[in-house]
């Protein structure tokens, strides 16, 4: 096994290392997604018009469902499959930007995961809206090669056209839902719906093409809707769709308080993490409680939830009591630009800290690597671009930890690393932060995030690869950093078994 970015730089991926083979994998012309173009946002714009209208999301996804239902998919919502009590699967979140840093995670999924049962999307298979004609090079081809099926739960950005795409790809190719009636004028409503982005008339016209990509029917997972559970083996998946604006209707928590009954062990799918950035995010469901309420319900057995959404590795093995840990995990590094970690404050939230708390890539190298982003973007490298090694120092400095992987000798904290980590949001001790201090981290990692810049190594993407067995369930998370020594031997940047037996009782 390789190295990892725990090990040392060159295994971050730092340094002379040799491009990967990923470019091979990509079209000729790639589509490159950019967040600060304005016609990017525009496009996007259905989840701010939710925040400020009223969110639709519900009502179209129960019609989603009812139009499933009535073509014949199980009432249940569950797909039973015919796996063996030892099988693998993958998990791969925020997948969907068909660029560089999607097309870099390719070759180590296939060889660290090309034996595994099936795979799950967590999360925003499609950027920027979800368009029909995005499939192809942003999901057909680059798991043209993946031989097992693959499931998926939307994001927000699938929900910005409605979730049609979605719904034609993994759900049966589903028809369009007919029309609504026209709602009143001059209401919030009728407002939004005059604003609302919805798919070009012809969208789709390349998806029969597109399909021929991963023609095998072994490849072909055809799912009941946006919300699903696999049985399969000795654990029972759980994927919730949590919309355009992180939250899940009454008709889906129903289910998912039905779903998760039993003691069956469970692990849950989730497009918004319930735990990120060092804070708890427990997912509200509409008429009351929340999800995370049904994941601590010792009579429901969960394990673990893995959520997408932000583009980067956490996990957070949380003590819910009774002998319960739950190991909360933020899996969305599979394909969209990083976000970064440098900005995680010092981790102290429902018991844990940062001794128990992972991230991937270390925040350190997050920082190096935005660092000479900007380098280049300002024309200030000099000033800007910070060694790896100085960025880890300075972290250690400003958070007052033990970082992932030691800064190295000679490493200096100066006057300047310290004015470009604080321009850059780095985060700080609670104990040093100011109270009037500019909401610099929520800022920067909300406007000023790198979506049109990511386009060479090291590039800090990653996939889950969980190993079950009647016991236990073995999570890894596996690097990508679009270098050669990545691809051929991926790096294990952490790694945890999770019992699947109940504590005794005392």
């Amino acid at each position: 096994m390789s190295n990892s970015s725990r090990d040392g730089a060159e295994g971050a991926g730092w340094g002379s290392a040799e491009p990967g083979s990923y470019r091979a994998l990509m079209p000729r012309h790639p589509g490159k997604v950019s967040w600060l173009n304005p016609g990017t946002l525009w496009a996007a714009r259905n989840g701010v018009l939710a925040s400020w209208f009223g969110d639709p999301t519900g009502r179209t996804r129960s019609r989603w469902v009812a139009q499933r239902a009535a073509a014949g998919a199980p009432a249940d919502k569950v797909i039973r499959r015919e796996d063996p009590d030892r099988f693998s699967f993958l998990v791969v979140g925020d997948t969907g930007e068909g660029g560089d840093s999607q097309y870099a995670v390719v070759p180590g999924l296939l060889k660290a995961g090309g034996d595994t049962r099936f795979a799950v999307l967590a999360s925003d298979v499609i950027y920027p809206v979800g368009s029909a004609d995005d499939y192809g090079p942003k999901f057909f081809r680059p798991y043209r090669d993946y031989p097992a099926p693959v499931y998926a739960i939307p994001g927000n950005h699938d929900w910005y056209e409605d979730l049609g795409a979605f719904m034609r790809v993994f759900c049966d190719d589903a028809p369009p839902l007919p029309p609504e009636p026209a709602p009143r004028p001059f209401t919030a409503a009728w407002l939004r719906s005059l604003l609302w982005h919805r798919p070009r008339p012809d969208d789709g016209a390349r998806l029969d093409e597109a399909r021929e990509l991963r023609p095998a029917p072994a490849q072909r997972a055809v799912q009941p809707g946006p919300y699903w559970a696999v049985d399969a083996g000795p654990v029972r998946i759980v994927g919730i769709d949590t919309g355009l604006l992180g939250t899940v209707d009454a008709e889906q928590g129903a289910w998912l308080r039905e779903v998760s009954a039993g003691d069956r062990p469970k692990i849950l799918v989730t497009g918004s993490p319930l735990y990120v950035d060092g804070e708890h995010h427990p997912c509200a469901i509409e008429g009351g409680g929340t999800v995370d309420a049904v994941v601590r319900d010792p009579a429901h057995h969960y394990v673990a939830a893995i959520g997408g959404d932000i583009h980067n590795y956490q996990r957070y093995p949380v003590d819910v009591g009774g002998g319960r840990t739950v190991q909360y995990v933020v899996a969305g590094g599979g394909g969209a630009f990083m976000h970064a970690t440098h900005t995680i404050p010092r981790v102290s939230v429902a018991g844990v800290t940062e001794d128990d708390f992972r991230s991937y890539p270390l925040r350190g190298d997050s920082l190096a690597f935005y660092s000479a982003l900007y380098g280049r973007r300002l024309r200030l490298r000099r000033l800007f671009t910070l060694t790896e090694a100085e960025a880890t120092a300075v972290i250690a400095e400003r958070l007052g930890i033990r970082t992932g992987r030691a800064p190295g000798d000679g490493a200096r904290v100066t006057r300047r690393t310290r004015i470009v980590a604080g321009l850059l949001g780095t985060a700080r001790r609670p104990e040093r932060r100011k109270r009037f201090r500019l909401p610099v981290r929520k800022m920067y990692t909300s406007v000023f995030s790198p979506g049109s810049a990511t386009y060479r190594p090291p590039f800090f993407k990653c996939f889950l690869r969980l190993d079950v067995t009647p016991e236990s369930v073995r999570l890894r998370c596996y690097a990508a950093t679009g270098n050669r020594a990545q691809e051929e031997d991926p790096p294990v940047e952490d790694e945890v078994t999770i019992p699947l037996v109940r504590p005794a009782s005392g």
